[in-house]
C-alpha cells in the first residue's frame, strides 16, 4: 500500500549539517520534508539564519526553489512550566517560518502530570497565541508535541477538550512506551486532532538517559507495522523518522537509519 502521508525526518539526527546538506540528504532518500530543530550545531535557528542570511526575506528567496520542504520549525517552547522570556525566545521564530511558508512551529506540552492544573495552564498558553497569531494575521500555527504530561490518550483528549482545535505532534513511541499503549488504539482516540507524527524504534534495554535504547527501524520492538498500515489509509501529514543522535550520540549515523527504514518497508 503506497501511504497517504508525507515522510519527514528531524535534523535531530545530523546535529552538525547546514540546511542545504539536510536537504540533499533528503533529496538522496527520497524523503519529501524535513523538520529542523538543530543545524550546524546550534537549537537557535533564527539567531543562526540572521547571521547567514540576514532577513527571512533574504533566505526565503534563497531556497525558493528547493525541493524538500520545511514541515514545521522545532521550537523549545512548553505550554506550561515556561520560563521567563521563553515566550520572547519562541515569536523569534515567527518571521522565518512566516517567511518560509512552513506551516507549523512545535512546541511542547511541558508538566509532570496531566491533572487539571496543567491542562488549564496549557489551554491558558493556547489562547494567548491564539489572540497574538489572529493580531498579527500569521499563518503558521501551533503544534503540541506529546511529550511530557500528555502521554496518553486519556490525557490528550483532556487536553483538546480545553482547547479544541488544538493540533497534535504525536509522538507514537513516547505514548506507547510511557504510556503503555497500543499505538493503533492511541490513533483511534485522538486522530481528528494529529497533524504530524514522530516514528522510532527501541528494545528494552537501559542507555545512557533512558531505560530503554533507540535502534535502528526495524530492529526493535515498537509495533510499526501495524501502524503504518493504518496510518497509510487514513493520515495526510507528515511521518517523521526523530532520530535523535544529538541528544544519543550512541545512535548510528541517520543515513544508516534511513537506509534501514527502506529496506525494511518499515514507514
Amino acid at each position: 500500500m503506497i501511504p497517504t502521508y508525507s515522510r519527514a525526518f528531524s535534523t535531530l539526527g545530523v546535529p552538525e549539517m547546514n540546511l542545504q546538506q539536510v536537504f540533499a540528504l533528503a533529496a538522496s532518500h527520497r524523503i519529501e520534508a524535513v523538520e529542523p530543530r538543530v543545524l550546524e550545531g546550534t537549537i537557535e535557528l533564527p539567531k543562526l539564519w540572521a547571521r547567514h542570511h540576514g532577513t527571512p526575506a533574504a533566505m526565503a528567496a534563497t531556497l525558493r526553489d528547493a525541493k524538500v520542504k520545511i514541515v514545521s520549525l522545532d521550537t523549545s517552547f512548553k505550554l506550561t512550566g515556561a520560563a521567563p522570556g521563553d515566550r520572547e525566545a519562541f515569536l523569534e521564530f515567527l518571521p522565518w517560518a512566516e517567511a518560509l511558508g512552513v506551516p507549523w512551529l512545535r512546541a511542547f506540552d511541558g508538566g509532570k502530570t496531566a491533572d487539571a492544573a496543567t491542562h488549564r495552564e496549557m489551554a491558558d498558553t493556547i489562547a494567548w497565541w491564539r489572540e497574538l497569531r489572529a493580531k498579527h494575521g500569521w499563518k503558521a500555527d501551533l503544534m503540541i508535541e506529546t511529550h511530557d504530561a500528555l502521554f496518553t490518550a486519556e490525557a490528550i483528549q483532556g487536553f483538546v477538550a480545553l482547547a479544541p482545535g488544538t493540533a497534535i505532534l504525536w509522538d507514537t513511541h513516547h505514548t506507547w512506551h510511557k504510556g503503555h499503549e497500543d499505538p493503533v488504539e492511541t490513533w483511534r482516540a485522538i486522530s481528528p486532532h494529529v497533524v504530524h507524527c514522530h516514528v522510532k524504534d527501541s528494545v528494552p534495554l537501559p542507555s545512557a538517559r533512558h531505560d530503554f535504547t533507540y535502534v535502528l527501524p526495524g530492529e526493535g520492538q515498537f509495533p510499526m507495522a501495524a501502524l503504518r498500515e493504518v496510518l497509510a489509509r487514513e493520515f495526510t501529514g507528515a511521518v517523521s523518522l526523530e532520530w535523535e543522535r544529538h541528544w544519543h550520540p550512541y545512535l548510528p549515523p541517520l543515513d544508516n537509519a534511513l537506509r534501514a527504514a527502506a529496506e525494511r518497508n518499515w514507514w
